[in-house]
């Protein structure tokens, strides 16, 4: 058995046993030939999604993984946790059951990734000793034998294996056992080869002399610039991500991306937003190649300008967007929303996106803040049609002084059943201090099929 689905593991099948005595112990069990190579292709697909979301350094980790060198891009997420949890939920959603690890190793966050059940680890850094020793040693990617015969002379973990002296077991079963254990905890160097395409754009600089002052990156960053930028004109595209690959003489890698709001080919912009970045670069004992990959274009758009007397002056903010979504920050604009529930009259859009067609609501104010979930408040007032006399908001009681309302808002069924009848009566209110509050009553005070009657503040006028 390669695989089983959760109701054949809770009958008792397991990978890798006989298909035979699966049959004998479940009768019409159905049984699907396995297609490894359908399954890698599945595996690369996902792996060149994640190039073009997550980081520039991705590879296939076969059979049934993917890994990736995040140092250098997962701020462009939030960290680590959001990144991680972001993509297990992306995978999730699309009907996949993955668990992802984070650790200082490709081959400790191998190991966590499998033999723990959590769907989300991330590994201190400096702990993966601590957090690899109890670990089985069917994590440290031996092959089936050599895990038979450690099994035999009776090592169950990891640490117990760390902890053998190294000679008797070269001779038993060869070095493969004490370059999975090095490569685990650290001690050798497991360089990621990037997956690639034949369709991607990439140029490359390699130096018969290691480079290492920041000014001589920044320098040949240009250069590869221009050979990529001419490479898109020649195609017509322009880029939208662009990733720098580092390799350096102890065989590892680093890598720093950089996006863009739209499609560009400005030699000056991508030069710029690369080598913002350089202080991240350790060189170590120096780079002996440089590889700058477009990996996210789209076709280039020329505009040519029409003089008049009558010059408009447009202000393309594009770059200012740029600079700041490479340094992290999630840049998006709000929208309305054709819908009359007020949370889901408004969402977000790219900062540059058209205009949607849909006009913000103007026969009534809207607060200026609204709440991300409307608050509970008690309130005094005479139903089914008058504002609120007073309310205790957050341990205070507020007299009100002036109201305006009810502004009738009415479920959408078509969204969720459940909101058939449902109403909500907003109220716009002052009190004795003149705040100004934004509050609502559920039901329309009369037929309690409409609503519980409570009271919530949904947003603050500023």
């Amino acid at each position: 058995m390669a695989a089983v689905d959760p109701a054949a593991f809770k009958a008792g099948v397991r990978i890798g046993m006989p298909a035979a005595k699966a049959q004998a112990m479940i009768s019409g069990l159905h049984l699907v030939d396995a297609d490894p190579r359908g399954d890698a292709s599945s595996i690369e697909r996902l792996a060149l999604w994640m190039l073009r979301q997550y980081t520039p350094v991705v590879a296939m980790d076969s059979p049934d993984g993917i890994v990736m060198d995040t140092e250098g891009a997962d701020h462009l997420r939030g960290g680590e946790l959001p990144m991680l949890t972001g993509l297990v939920n992306a995978l999730r959603g699309h009907g996949l059951h993955a668990r992802g690890a984070i650790a200082d190793t490709w081959g400790s966050a191998h190991a966590m990734a499998r033999a723990t059940r959590r769907e989300v680890i991330i590994v201190p850094v400096g702990e993966t000793a601590k957090s690899v020793v109890d670990l089985p040693i069917s994590s440290l990617r031996l092959p089936s034998d050599i895990v038979s015969g450690l099994a035999v002379l009776g090592f169950r973990t990891v640490g117990e294996l760390s902890t053998t002296p190294r000679a008797p077991l070269a001779l038993r079963f060869g070095p493969e056992v004490g370059r999975r254990l090095d490569q685990m905890f650290g001690r050798v160097v497991e360089p990621i080869d990037p997956i690639r395409t034949a369709d991607l754009i990439e140029v490359t600089r390699s130096f018969s002399e290691p480079i290492g002052a920041a000014e001589t990156i920044a320098k040949y960053i240009g250069k590869l610039v221009v050979e990529l930028c001419a490479a898109l004109e020649m195609r017509g595209q322009g880029v939208r991500r662009a990733d720098l690959i580092i390799y350096r003489v102890d065989n590892t890698l680093q890598s720093l991306r950089a996006g863009t709001a739209k499609s560009v080919r400005d030699i000056p912009r991508l030069t710029k937003l690369l080598c913002s970045s350089i202080e991240n670069i350790d060189p170590g004992f120096g780079i002996e190649k440089l590889s700058l990959a477009a990996t996210m274009i789209e076709p280039f758009e020329e505009k040519q300008s029409i003089s008049s007397l009558v010059e408009e002056t447009i202000v393309d903010v594009t770059p200012l967007l740029d600079s700041f979504g490479n340094r992290g920050q999630r840049m998006y604009r709000l929208a309305p929303v054709e819908s009359d529930v007020p949370e889901r009259n408004v969402g977000r859009v790219s900062p540059i996106a058209a205009k949607l067609g849909q006009a913000w609501p103007t026969r009534w104010p809207r607060p200026s803040r609204m709440l991300a979930r409307p608050e509970r408040i008690e309130v005094i007032a005479v139903t089914p049609d008058h504002p609120p006399a007073s309310m205790t908001w957050r341990g205070r009681r507020r007299r009100i002084k002036r109201g305006d309302g009810p502004e009738r808002v009415f479920g959408e069924w078509w969204v969720r059943s459940s909101e058939m009848e449902a109403v909500r009566d907003y109220y716009s209110v002052e009190d004795e201090d003149g705040n100004r509050f934004w509050v609502y009553r559920s039901g329309d005070g009369v037929d309690p099929a409409t609503g519980t009657a409570k009271w919530f503040l949904h947003g603050i006028y500023g």
